[in-house]
């Protein structure tokens, strides 16, 4: 099942389904569940419930898209979002070639960091490129993996059961900030830096956990990146079980596993994004991540 938050044409927004097709959606105001945001719903929105959604959509008249407006399926996250930094190894490579001094890429433990989220930026939303504090931005394609209920304490293994559902992270990224600071925080938080969307695909549409799906981005048509969840460094059965040690992880939490090699501090010489520029992110079973920086 594919979710979304949609704004209605009474300009009030609410969480929805999205078809299959991504054609059509039953807001989940329709269908008896008042829910202010998509996070609140996402702890109710057991696999029991959403079986019964599905057979009630099946009887109910559906909104066409292009009647709403689609926004980040959770537009305003409840607290940061959790990153792996250096979780591909073909991007450790890369980004100690572009600034080895910065930040050290070799590690034997995950590296995690947060990243604020003021507002999320939808599907074909905008970047701002910040010109005036940013020379080097940059674009990470990544897969991002919602919490379906509270994690604390999770055994190595037994995480499948706390994942609702994945949805793709563009981390935008001011290179030259990072390095400044020697810290990710700061470079990665400013407004218009999280490109998410374009939905929330359900973790039971996938065949293996944790899933294996390629990903790739491309800047103006040109393929930049272009790998496989599955050669992730640290999984998401790793870093959920590892992250709920002794911290309690929130139904709705949202943590983006990491970019693969191809962005733009990587390439020779680096290839940063300028207003006009278009971003694409895609990971296959969830769809494509479409932004334009201004």
């Amino acid at each position: 099942m594919r979710f979304v938050t949609c704004r209605l044409p009474d300009g009030m927004e609410d969480p929805a389904i999205l078809s299959q097709d991504g054609t059509q959606v039953w807001p989940l105001s329709w269908l008896g569940l008042s829910y202010e945001t998509l996070s609140d719903a996402i702890p109710f929105l057991t696999p029991q419930v959403r079986f019964g959604l599905q057979l009630a959509i099946s009887g109910i008249p559906a909104l066409p898209v292009e009647a709403v407006t689609l926004q980040s399926p959770i537009p305003c996250p409840a607290q940061d979002v959790v990153c792996l930094g250096i979780n591909y190894m073909a991007h450790s490579d890369e980004a100690e070639k572009y600034s080895a001094d910065a930040f050290s890429t070799k590690h034997q433990d995950a590296i995690y960091f947060s990243k604020w989220v003021s507002r999320a930026v939808p599907d074909g939303g905008f970047i701002e490129a910040h010109t005036d504090l940013v020379q080097k931005l940059d674009y990470e394609c990544e897969l991002a993996v919602v919490l379906g209920k509270d994690a604390k304490d999770v055994p190595a293994g037994q995480t499948k059961d706390y994942v609702f559902g994945y949805t793709i992270l563009n981390d935008v990224s001011a290179r030259d900030v990072q390095t400044a600071h020697k810290q990710w925080y700061f470079g990665k938080s400013l407004d218009g830096f999280t490109p998410m969307g374009p939905c929330i695909v359900t973790a039971d549409e996938f065949d293996t956990y944790p899933p294996a799906l390629p990903i790739r981005s491309r800047v103006n048509g040109e393929l930049r990146q272009d790998s496989n969840t599955k050669l992730q460094i640290f999984d998401i059965d790793h870093v959920i079980h590892e992250l709920s040690q002794g911290m309690t992880l929130k139904a709705g939490t949202i943590i983006a596993t990491g970019t693969p090699a191809g962005v733009g501090m990587g390439m020779d010489p680096p290839q940063f994004l300028h207003p006009g520029d278009t971003v694409q992110c895609e990971i296959e079973g969830i769809g494509t991540l479409t932004n334009t920086v201004r």
